[in-house]
Formats: structure tokens, sequence, C-alpha cells
């Protein structure tokens, strides 16, 4: 079987895809696929790499970035026997458009539909469906640009009244807390809206939550299986891009230590966000525990990130799943959830 690897793309998050998709080619068994590298620039240009038939084929981390001049062309996902595996994070790529074009050509791939995407994408409308399933998510506001805009101080008021700080200013579709802010004071909140505004059009301000970031791993469609639940341990409060991705220092604490009740009720509510989202194939869900053990939904990552210091393939592996068998499940969720598609609604190829 042919796997498309779709990585790079548009969104800020291009550097963390093409890190994520050099370690998925290490693991992928090539005794039964092999793979297409397609490579999207920061310009949205789509280029088509070498195949690769074994691991010894897998290019360096700095060839990734310049597989081929050879422009991609779409029609080859429709070949028979194929199933594109969208390694994307952020816009263009985990917001449900690529799904979209996917979906349109009738092509099996790995992850979460077009709905379950975009919506999993914006933090806002996320957090809507959250609370109409039960789980209990963080106090926030929204600013759109034209309140900003027009009454930036009532803007301002409103915020301050109803949230406390510490507040966390984000964009509405972003990962990996790109364009994300603490903000302690009024004018730390008008900087952090600015920066936000540059990466997406509508801004989400949460009341800071003072506790321990909990993670849930998922792997599934209509049957959704959940990880032990992890803990991240750091010395800051804000976990920061860098500490994401360069701070090797950051703790990843799996299993955590948290009762077993509070453990259970996390792997509840993670189901619950993601077949609140309509998600298949697999999903991180973040938590923040206070220490009274309340907890909070902060957001659920359709296409977590795959690097060596992640979260998601660091939960499966204490499961007692291996790196490469989390990738042939995720392809076989992909084939089963394009079969089952068709059988329902009629053939799409």
């Amino acid at each position: 079987m042919k796997i498309f690897l779709l990585y790079g793309g548009k969104s800020a998050e291009h550097d963390v895809s093409i890190i994520s998709a050099y370690h998925i080619l290490q693991e992928i068994y090539y005794e039964y696929y092999q793979v297409v590298p397609i490579y999207i620039t920061h310009e949205g240009e789509w280029r088509k790499g070498n195949v690769i038939k074994n691991k010894e084929e897998v290019p360096t981390l700095s060839d990734l970035r310049k597989v081929s001049e050879e422009v991609f062309d779409f029609q080859e996902l429709k070949e028979e026997e194929s199933v594109a595996f969208p390694v994307l994070h952020g816009p263009n790529g985990e917001d449900g458009t690529v799904q979209g074009l996917f979906e349109v050509l009738g092509v099996p791939y790995v992850g979460a539909g077009v709905l379950a995407s975009s919506v999993g994408m914006d933090k806002i409308v996320s957090k809507v469906l959250f609370k109409d399933a039960g789980i209990p998510i963080v106090p926030y506001e929204t600013v759109t640009p034209t309140d900003w805009e027009a009454r930036p101080e009532e803007v301002l008021e409103r915020v301050e009244e109803n949230l406390p700080y510490p507040m966390y200013v984000k964009p509405a579709n972003l990962g990996s807390s790109v364009g994300i802010s603490e903000v302690n004071d009024i004018e730390e909140l008008k900087a952090g809206i600015k920066v936000a505004f540059e990466y997406d059009q509508r801004v989400l301000i949460e009341q800071g939550i003072k506790g321990t970031e909990a993670e849930v791993a998922i792997l599934g469609n209509e049957d959704v299986h959940t990880s032990v639940v992890g803990a991240l341990v750091k010395e800051n409060q804000f976990y920061d891009y860098d500490s994401k991705y360069l701070d090797e220092g950051v703790a990843l604490q799996i299993p955590a230590e948290f009762p077993q009740e509070t453990l259970n009720k996390l792997r509840e509510y993670a189901t619950k966000a993601f077949i609140a989202i309509d998600g298949s194939g697999l999903a991180r869900v973040d938590f923040f525990v206070t220490e009274d053990q309340d907890i909070y939904i902060n957001e659920i990552n359709t296409f977590p990130g795959f690097t060596p210091i992640s979260m998601y393939p660091k939960l499966w592996e204490e499961t007692g799943l291996a790196y490469g068998d989390v990738i042939e499940e995720l392809l076989q969720l992909a084939i089963q959830r394009h079969e089952n598609r068709q059988t329902r609604y009629g053939k799409q190829r």
C-alpha cells in the first residue's frame, strides 16, 4: 500500500510538522508500505519526494525541506491501495481544509474528519461543545477585530470585570502555544491581544487556572480507547512553544500521580470530548487539575505532535503500544473509516 505523507504547511507550526514527519518515517512498517513524502512549503506549494521503500531511504531532517522541485498532482492521491497521512499541525492542515480535499477526492486519510478537525482547532467553538457535553471548561471571554478596533477600552473593561489575573490570551485557531501570552496586568493584556490578532481573526482570553496540566491520548473511531494519563512537571506555569519542542528539561510524568478517581474522570472526560467533536483516528485531550482535584478541559488536539519528546506517543508507549504500532493502528483506522463511509454513503472512489 502506498502512503502519501504530507508535512510542512503554511501555518506557524511548519517546523513542528517536519520534525513529527521525520520521526513517523522512522517507524512505518516498510514491509507493508511504501511512502511518498509530500512537502508543503511555507507558500503552500506541494512538492513530491522520492518513494521511500525502507528505513535506510528516509531523508535526513534537513533534506525533508528540499525533497524535490516536482509539483505534486492531487490526482495521484486517488491511486488504488493508497492512504493519505497528513502530518500537519495548525491552520491549513489540522483545521478541516486538507481533510475536505481528501473527502472530495474520495481518499482514505489518517485522523479526524472535516467537522472534528475544524471544531477541534477552534478553541472557542470547541468550548461550547465541551460545556454541552458536561465537561467543566475554563472561564473565558472572546474578542473580535471589530470590537477591538472600535471599542478597545470597553473590551478591556469587560475582560477585567469577568476574569481575574493571570489570564492567557490565545488565537482561536492555532496550536503548539504559538501566539499565546500569559498576562498579569492591563498593559500585558493589550500586548497579548495584539500578538494573538497576528495569528487569527478571533481571540480567546482565559482565566488562569493554578494546577497541573494533564493529558490523555486517544485512539479509535466509534470504538474509543484512552491511554494512561500523563502530567507535565515544569518550573514555569506557562508551557510555551520552547518548552514543548526545544526544552528537554520539562519533565513528563507518565503515568500521572493523581488519585485514582481523578485518573478515571480524566479518561472519561477525554472520551466525552472526542465524541463531542465527532473525532476519529487520534487525539490528545489536555486538562488542568487543581490541588483540590477539580478538573477543567483545556483543549483537544486532533493531530498532536509526534516528536521524540511529545506526550502522545509516550502515553501509548506507557499504555503498552509501541510507536510503530501506533502508526500502524492509525493507518488501519483510516482505512476502516473510509470503508465504513463507503458502505453507508455509497461508493466514493
